[in-house]
């Protein structure tokens, strides 16, 4: 049984403003900062037995408080990238209302490509493959994955069995913290979207 804590990243000047996407650059603002740190305490004493993360720096950023608490490497792994909105990336939110394919993405997002990016559905699967790679290779561990708000629904969305098209239905917030527990017989969904103190008994559930 392997346990996965998907945490989302902290805050950004991009956050409510712009669609970053996969744009460079993006760094935590003082708010984010200090909400990496504060996740340090909010996670306790759990055990975590090892750290990956996106490799955009908002995620790095995040991840790195937690990884000097804890004596590890944050590990770069391309399948949990934000997912890939082409030529919308660094769009402004206003400018994109007006657009009529990012109202159908926003009505039907299982079947509406962003221009020039990928289908929600083809990120999930690298999402899923990620996490089944970690499942072998931490088959009794702990694993605290940083990514992005789209792509922890969908890591959400195919263990609990239900239609991208729900990915608007959950809320997944900034520095949130939800726990997936896989199993060779199925999985387990502990919490979706904590963002207080992380119970330790959550990694306790058989």
């Amino acid at each position: 049984m392997s346990k996965f804590l998907l945490i989302r990243h902290g805050s950004n000047p991009t956050v409510g403003k712009l669609l970053a996407g996969r744009m460079p650059g993006v760094h935590l603002n003082d708010e984010g900062k200090a909400q990496a740190e504060t996740l340090v305490e909010r996670l306790g004493g759990i055990h975590i037995d090892a750290l990956y993360s996106s490799p955009l720096e908002r995620t790095m950023e995040t991840a790195a408080p937690l990884a000097r608490r804890l004596g590890l490497e944050v590990r770069a792994d391309r399948n949990f990238m934000e997912v890939d909105i082409g030529e919308w990336t660094g769009r402004d939110f206003h400018e994109l209302a007006n657009d009529p394919v990012w109202r159908h993405y926003n009505d039907f997002r299982a079947g509406t490509r962003p221009p020039g990016g990928e289908l929600i559905i083809e990120a999930q699967e690298r999402m899923i493959a990620g996490v089944e790679r970690l499942r072998q290779e931490y088959p009794q561990g702990t694993v605290a994955i940083f990514s992005h708000g789209d792509p922890i629904k969908c890591i959400i969305a195919h263990y609990i069995g239900i239609p991208l098209d729900f990915l608007l239905r959950l809320e997944i917030s900034l520095v949130s913290v939800s726990i997936v527990s896989v199993h060779d017989y199925g999985p387990r969904i502990l919490c979706v979207n904590n963002t207080g103190e992380v119970p330790n008994f959550l990694l306790s559930v058989p």
